[in-house]
């Protein structure tokens, strides 16, 4: 029952967060991109902050080193809508790659839309690759960081899919670092689910991946893929709703310590 009671109290501040922060987007329209981004990243962090106090979903972060000094692009595992409002604090400001469908949402989408993401037509493979690879570029010239779900969808605890190409195509092309990040929110954030669960998120930040001349998209991309994917073996079955068999190997990890 608390945990009902929570969660409801944590969808009782997005109900009223979620249009103040679109009306003062709105409001917002005129002035500078960075100016406009605050807000957003106002109501990311409110609602973090009301995870962790309120339904008790905390996180720890390993690699906090690992972040450049320089815009670059976050490649990160993507399980839940945790990571979401997650990145945009442990980063600096940020603007997404998300499916423009996701526009079109009342409030949500809207205050997306203003916060300049990349909106891609992901049933147009080549028109979506010169999207990311133009309005990228726009974005990094005002000094934002690009972040990017490379499996393009949330996936399971425990799974995986095919890593796209486009944020290593981006790295590559305008020659910037690609961050790998991984994360098991997914185990307390199950997709679609009205409750959120008490816990604690581990987040690793890896070592920038910087583009070479003799490296080319897919290396890179492989690479971030294959530490993204050997993090989450060691951090996954944390959670109550972690793959069976990550958290049969965490209660051993457990047990051994």
């Amino acid at each position: 029952m608390l945990l009902w009671i929570r969660n409801l109290a944590y969808w009782l501040v997005l109900a009223i967060v979620t249009p103040v922060i679109f009306l003062l987007l709105t409001l917002a329209l005129p002035l500078p991109r960075r100016v406009r981004h605050v807000f957003g990243m106002a109501w990311a962090i409110m609602l973090l902050w009301t995870l962790e106090h309120v339904v008790g979903l905390k996180y720890r972060v390993i690699g906090r080193e690992n972040i450049p000094s320089t815009p670059s692009i976050i490649c990160s595992k993507h399980q839940s809508g945790w990571e979401t409002l997650a990145l945009q604090k442990l980063f600096p400001a940020q603007i997404y790659v998300a499916k423009r469908e996701l526009l079109w949402i009342p409030f949500f989408g809207w205050g997306l839309a203003a916060m300049n993401p990349i909106a891609i037509n992901r049933s147009d493979r080549a028109g979506a690759n010169q999207q990311l690879l133009r309005q990228g570029r726009e974005r990094l010239s005002h000094g934002f960081w690009i972040t990017v779900f490379p499996e393009g969808t949330r996936i399971r605890p425990g799974t995986r899919a095919k890593y796209k190409l486009g944020a290593a195509r981006m790295a590559k092309t305008l020659d910037i670092p690609l961050v790998p990040v991984a994360h098991n929110a997914g185990e307390f954030w199950p997709r679609n689910s009205f409750l959120k669960y008490p816990g604690v998120v581990t987040v690793v930040i890896g070592p920038a991946i910087v583009p070479s001349a003799e490296l080319r998209s897919e290396a890179i991309m492989a690479q971030a893929e294959s530490w993204i994917e050997a993090r989450q073996l060691e951090i996954g079955g944390a959670g109550p709703f972690a793959h069976p068999s990550q958290r049969h190997e965490h209660s051993t990890r457990t047990d051994a310590a």
